[in-house]
């Protein structure tokens, strides 16, 4: 029972290094009783359930607000959402059981440190092409300039894999390993000898646009109330573009909404976005929904020129699970969008030309995923826009996670990122991962976001995720050699 109890400890530690609670400072001691636990229980069978267990209860700490989604935006009720949300905290923690499950074996062995820390970095990369790479725990170091000094280098992974050396080592203390064991922590020093993160004084000489109109979910979206939205959203966005007191902006930005906008099948929409460009004498990138040749909906974003055309479009290619795609394991599930049939997913990322500049925009969920983040900046993008609808999300700690995710993007990438949301949070962040512009929530706002254009890429942006994917074949090699030579007890 003891190390039973040691688990879910470190699961509400786990929940308390994030928002809503944000207590960041405990990421390098929040695995140490589930590290201690593992070492302390010889019998795998037995810690693999106690992995289970911890990852159930982070998972359902943390994504909480995905039970209020599926009750309330898919309309499954209280009793079919709650037994969806469940399953989903058990599939999810298998990963944590496996972690549990290995760990074991590695922490007897004198290399404990940086094998425990490749194992949970490798497995943690492996949450992204299982559809749901949410809060790897490198996140939490967003605001530690020094660990944080590695994500240009071996991205977000590499700020995780520093934190579970950490809790190696004092796991280690508390079992009374020998002080030799912890000698690998002297390789953190090399921390200090990487290039700090841009300063707070990077100019920010372009302006953005940006739209938050606060628009309600709804599922009546009749002819009327898309054209009263159309129109609300050209007057906004004219009310700032052509302010006499302020120079020309180079953008105007629209959110990600719950109000179906076809780009091909509504002329008159069309027609209006058109319109808005060549009266402000400014690109307009929007979020709107395609379809494809058979008549699949996308979720996309286009830029029109100030000429009003369509210079191109990217087609969402991560997609929500539940909300814009039903995973096969889920099919009963009813959907949160009211598009009939799932999202079709996109094939490529599109870098958009905007003058002699360039830009690249992602969609909501996909800043989960920073593989594919960092091919728009590696595509040429000089700025990063995230156009999101945080609405499903309610008053959850949800909206302040999704915006942790946006800042370790910039980071990575060195990137400013414009964040456009339909109800908050809309922002501006440096490519330091600081929120230097920041819109109140829950309420309609424009406002001119500040950033600056930069052709620099970093050793991340070009190179990936090389360094988590060695962390999942050593930490898996190593565990799984230990555990075929030692006896296996029940």
């Amino acid at each position: 029972m003891l190390n039973l109890a040691l688990s879910l400890a470190s699961a509400v530690l786990l929940i308390l290094v994030f928002p809503r609670f944000d207590a960041a400072l405990l990421a390098p001691v929040a695995l140490v009783p589930l590290l201690v636990a593992a070492a302390r229980e010889p019998r795998p069978l037995r810690r693999f359930l106690m992995g289970e267990a911890a990852g159930v209860v982070y998972w359902f700490g943390v994504c909480g607000w995905i039970q209020v989604v599926l009750e309330v935006h898919g309309a499954m009720g209280a009793a079919l959402s709650w037994f969806a949300f469940l399953l989903f905290c058990l599939v999810k923690a298998l990963q944590t059981a496996v972690f549990t499950w290995l760990a074991g074996f590695l922490m007897p062995r004198w290399y404990a440190i940086p094998a425990v820390a490749a194992l949970w970095t490798g497995i943690e990369r492996t949450h992204a092409p299982l559809g749901f790479p949410w809060l790897a725990l490198g996140n939490a170091g967003a605001d530690m300039s020094v660990p944080a000094r590695l994500a240009p280098f071996i991205g977000v992974y590499g700020l995780s894999f520093v934190f579970v050396m950490l809790n190696a080592a004092a796991a280690l203390v508390l079992l009374r390993r020998p002080r030799r064991e912890l000698a690998w922590l002297g390789a953190l020093a090399a921390l200090y000898l990487l290039p700090e993160l841009p300063s707070a004084q990077t100019p920010a000489s372009a302006a953005a646009v940006v739209v938050q109109p606060n628009v309600a979910d709804s599922d009546d979206w009749s002819a009327d109330k898309r054209d009263a939205l159309h129109n609300r959203l050209a007057l906004r966005s004219m009310e700032l573009a052509l302010d006499p007191g302020q120079p020309p902006p180079d953008l105007i930005v629209w959110p990600e909404l719950p109000a179906p906008l076809y780009i091909d099948r509504d002329p008159a929409f069309r027609n209006r976005l058109a319109h808005l460009a060549r009266a402000a004498r400014t690109p307009v990138l929007a979020t709107v929904v395609a379809h494809t040749p058979t008549g699949e909906p996308l979720n996309s974003a286009v830029l029109v020129s100030v000429q009003g055309e369509v210079v191109d479009r990217y087609d969402k290619i991560q997609l929500v699970p539940f909300g814009e795609f039903v995973p096969s394991l889920f099919g009963w599930v009813s959907r949160i969008t009211s598009e009939t049939g799932d999202f079709a997913p996109g094939s490529r990322v599109v870098v958009f030309p905007l003058g002699e500049h360039r830009l690249g925009a992602f969609i909501c969920y996909e800043s989960a995923f920073p593989h594919l983040v960092r091919q728009f900046a590696r595509g040429g993008a000089e700025v990063l826009l995230n156009l999101s609808n945080d609405g499903y999300f309610g008053h959850s700690a949800a909206r302040e996670q999704h915006l942790k995710l946006v800042r370790m993007r910039a980071i990575e990438n060195r990137r400013w990122i414009v964040r456009a949301t339909n109800d908050g949070i809309t922002a501006a962040i440096d490519p330091a991962g600081r929120i230097t512009q920041r819109l109140e929530p829950y309420r309609e706002a424009t406002a001119r976001a500040r950033f600056a254009w930069s052709r620099e890429t970093t050793f991340y942006t070009r190179h990936g995720d090389w360094f988590a994917w060695l962390c999942l074949v050593a930490g898996l090699a190593v565990a799984w050699g230990r555990a075929t030579r030692l006896p296996q007890n029940g």
